[in-house]
Formats: structure tokens, sequence, C-alpha cells
């Protein structure tokens, strides 16, 4: 019997958005995902149902670049804590999806004050 599995996997490119958004709430520093539209300057958070909303994929054969659209904490470390983000999402996409990834990244839509 072979080891290897017969026929192909496909991973839409909507679940690595999701994938990518749950792993950005995940990291220290995020408030939420923003939607890529700034709507009279302003960013608008999106709702946790709404999350892949924030991240777009672009995919390139067997690899994907991966564009995140967050709003941090005020008083956090920008560069510092967009550099986590990028790293946490790319593992997290290469571990649970076993999907390569070029690039991530990270646009601050907006800085807030956590409740």
């Amino acid at each position: 019997m072979p080891d290897e599995p017969r026929g192909d996997i496909e991973i839409h490119d909507d679940v690595l958005a999701e994938i990518a958004g749950f792993a950005a709430l995940e990291c220290y520093g995020i408030v939420g995902m923003a939607s890529p539209s700034l709507r009279d300057g302003v960013a608008q958070l999106l709702s946790r149902d709404k999350l892949r909303k924030g991240v777009t994929i672009h995919s390139h054969g067997d690899s994907v670049k991966v564009d995140l659209y967050v709003v941090i904490e005020h008083g956090t470390n920008l560069s510092q804590v967009s550099h986590n983000l990028a790293d946490r999402v790319r593992y997290v996409l290469e571990a649970m999806a076993g999907v390569a990834v070029d690039d991530v990244d990270v646009h601050v839509q907006g800085i807030k004050v956590r409740k």
C-alpha cells in the first residue's frame, strides 16, 4: 500500500484567509482585522465572522502572497507587532495548510485603545 495519498488536495483562498485572520487575532497587539478600503479615512473594524475580508490571498501556483489589513493597539511598537504578525501568519499557513508562503504584507489601517 502506498504511503502517499492519491489525487490532489486544493484549499480555497477563502479558507486560507480565514486561517490567517484567526492567526492574526492571536497575536499580541492586534485589536482586530480591518476592511482594506478606508471609509472617510477611518478603518472599519471587522467582526469575528468577517475576518477573511481583512485578508487578501494571491495564489501563485503552489505558493501564496498574503495581505493583512489590521488595527493595532495603541502604545505598542508598530514595527515589532507587524513583524511578529507576519511571522505568525506565515507559520500557521505553512503548518496547518501545507501552503508555501512567498510574502506576508501587513497594512496597518488604524490604531485603537483596547477596552
